[in-house]
């Protein structure tokens, strides 16, 4: 079973849909013991990184999350509470990746927030099995990770940026692989593989 944690940052039904799509079983939840004893855990997110932390800290989940040994998967926000510290807000995270997330900053070259398609290269296996770099997905977002020993992917809006990290069991996507297309799917695959 699958746990998607509800800290009531959104973006829930198209994480449902995507999982329905792979047929596989999961529950909605904040319920400590649920997540505790599911097999994979989704933390997925959209929206203020500092209001994220506030919802999780509201619901007592921060030790939960940080003493899961199963495979987490944290998406867009979801990721980014995982690092270490946000520039929005001004908050501390859960302290799991070892990157800070900051703001993109403003260009006339380059839009913030970035939305739409990019490509995620130097991709390492895990979450990437079986995919080549240069692989389009979809993001949104105006904060992000920086280059760190975590990053397991990067893309290019600017500056380069961690599209996806991992650390032991936890591994997060800045991207949206419930609305990337076939790559999404092979990205959720692998990492109910896991």
């Amino acid at each position: 079973m699958i746990a998607i944690i509800d800290y009531k940052m959104g973006n829930l039904r198209s994480v449902e849909n995507a999982l329905h799509r792979l047929g596989a079983e999961y529950t909605v939840t904040a319920d400590h013991d649920t997540i505790r004893r599911a097999d994979h855990v989704l933390l997925p997110g959209v929206g203020n990184c500092a209001e994220a932390m506030a919802n999780l800290r509201a619901a007592a989940l921060p030790d939960v999350i940080r003493q899961l040994r199963q495979p987490v998967l944290g998406i867009c926000v979801g990721m980014q509470v995982l690092c270490r510290h946000t520039e929005e807000g001004n908050a501390d995270c859960l302290g799991i990746f070892d990157a800070h997330v900051r703001r993109f900053p403003d260009s006339a070259e380059h839009k913030v927030p970035h939305v739409g398609w990019n490509t995620i290269a130097n991709l390492e296996k895990g979450l990437f099995k079986g995919m080549k770099g240069g692989t389009f997905v979809y993001f949104v977002h105006s904060y992000y990770a920086g280059l760190c020993p975590d990053t397991v992917a990067t893309t290019r809006h600017g500056l380069m940026f961690s599209s996806a990290l991992k650390y032991e069991n936890f591994y997060g996507t800045q991207f949206h692989p419930e609305k990337s297309g076939d790559a999404g799917e092979t990205i959720l695959s692998n990492f109910l593989s896991l």
